[in-house]
């Protein structure tokens, strides 16, 4: 086209080189609230597992859900949304009951949901939980 100028070679693969880099950081810290594909919560309840699936004093992470149960000695059941609350990642990795987000190193407890290790400032989101006939069911905060 005459009167623009063309882009030289450098700007155009400069450019290039840019943009699947700016996209990765939108995809990996997406949240799902803002119209990603992962949800937060479950949004009714989900039949997670066998009970005995969670050791007891132990947790287990339900990476398809979005949520970790843990089992208390006592026999109760805790359970929390596993989207951190610092940037909205998916958490993906839980080692023993400390779950590690993978966006920016948050850590949390799987039994209270307290933050361990900061950026993150706020506890994970409690889920209501049970055991019905052996299954563990998450739903809605209760």
């Amino acid at each position: 086209m005459p009167g623009r100028p063309s882009a030289s070679r450098r700007t155009v693969l400069r450019g290039a080189a840019v943009v699947p880099v700016a996209g990765l950081g939108v995809a990996a810290c997406s949240s799902g609230a803002d119209g990603g594909a992962v949800p937060p919560t479950p949004t009714a309840p989900v039949e997670l597992g066998a009970e005995s699936e969670v050791p007891k004093g132990g947790a287990k992470l339900y990476r398809d859900h979005n949520v970790v149960v843990s089992h208390a000695e006592d026999g109760s059941l805790k359970a929390y949304s596993t989207i951190c609350t610092h940037a909205g990642c998916p958490i993906n990795k839980l080692a023993g009951t400390t779950l590690t987000c993978p966006c920016h190193g948050s850590e949390f407890d799987a039994r209270t949901g307290k933050v361990l290790h900061a950026p993150a400032t706020e506890p994970l989101h409690e889920l209501s939980v049970e055991a019905r006939d052996g299954k563990i069911v998450a739903g809605p905060p209760a």
